[in-house]
């Protein structure tokens, strides 16, 4: 017999792991989710869309698929500097295929509760595979990280290693007979990205402007220089490569992929130059590489130097959706 809409949603997405969050008065199986908020506090919201075939292989497994899903979400709020607290999850799927909801459903799960995160509502339908989730996080009133407070002087930063998620995505897209250790780190990279929540929790009182890097860091810290009137002189010797990314390809397509391949979701931002050494005393308990690769600049524009000579690229750079 077949599984009804309210069978689906109750047997897939009503599983404790997927009901840890505070503040929920009422979740799944309502019109609406009720919801609080602390006093004090503000809501953060973002959502995303992934399409097979387009966000992801065709073929790529369920358990990763939701995994990813819900951490590039979460990557938006790492950006805001919030606190993840609740997610709803628009689903829809070509038919009721148990075996993939039980993957996705567990993908979604493994890192809800990392984050003891709810899932509070949604929609399913019937249609080619797409899938959509709104985030919601709190934070205290004021201290919300946005793109448009660089200035100029402030120094340009990076978190993690760039381009891996875009080599994996081309070795999911092309997989090897035989994976080495490094095509599974890549791999891994692109499938189960890791959003830097408390990293942006941490840079509330010192960062000027953050953004993730979804559409890549070119594409990205665009969006940084034109919310906030500013320029950037970039120095892209210093932009951080993986040791499993330069072992597969020259340090030119690395770092190209670096640039603009995206969807690393590690965090840029930017840090007035007085504030560094208490930035950076606070994030090393984290434990994650960050690595400075510019400053700000009155002039605008971006304008890059590798290895003291100029760089210059196409002038379409990174992601574009249409």
């Amino acid at each position: 017999m077949a599984l009804s809409e309210f069978d689906l949603i109750h047997r897939f997405f009503q599983s404790e792991s997927l009901q840890c969050g505070q503040g929920v008065i009422l979740g799944i199986g309502d019109d609406c989710a009720l919801l609080n908020l602390r006093p004090g506090e503000q809501l953060a919201v973002s959502m995303d869309t992934m399409v097979s075939g387009v966000h992801f292989p065709v073929d790529a497994a369920a358990e990763d698929i939701g995994y990813r899903l819900l951490a590039a979400n979460l990557s938006d709020l790492a950006a805001m500097g919030a606190e993840p607290v609740w997610f709803t999850l628009a689903l829809t799927i070509p038919s009721v295929n148990e075996s993939w909801l039980e993957g996705f459903s567990r993908g979604l799960a493994q890192l809800a509760g990392e984050f003891h995160l709810s899932l509070v509502g949604g929609d399913t339908t019937r249609g080619p595979l797409t899938l959509t989730v709104q985030v919601h996080g709190r934070i205290p009133v004021g201290q919300a990280l946005r793109r448009d407070g660089a200035y100029a002087g402030d120094h340009i930063y990076v978190s993690g290693s760039l381009g891996d998620s875009a080599a994996g995505l081309a070795l999911a897209l092309n997989p090897p007979s035989l994976l080495s250790a490094t095509d599974s780190y890549l791999l891994e990279r692109f499938y189960r990205p890791t959003p830097r929540v408390e990293m942006g929790r941490l840079l509330r009182p010192y960062a000027s402007a953050v953004i993730d890097i979804s559409d890549g860091l070119l594409g990205d810290l665009q969006h940084i220089l034109q919310r906030s009137h500013m320029g950037a002189e970039l120095e892209l010797q210093h932009v951080p490569l993986s040791e499993p990314l330069l072992a597969t390809m020259p340090r030119q397509d690395a770092l190209l992929k670096a640039l603009t391949g995206g969807e690393d979701f590690e965090l840029c931002f930017t840090v007035n130059p007085a504030d560094e050494a208490n930035m950076l005393r606070e994030l090393q308990r984290l434990q994650v590489p960050l690595t400075r690769i510019g400053t700000i600049t009155h002039r605008t524009g971006l304008r890059m130097a590798l290895d003291g000579e100029e760089f210059s690229l196409p002038a379409h750079l990174g992601f574009q959706h249409f």
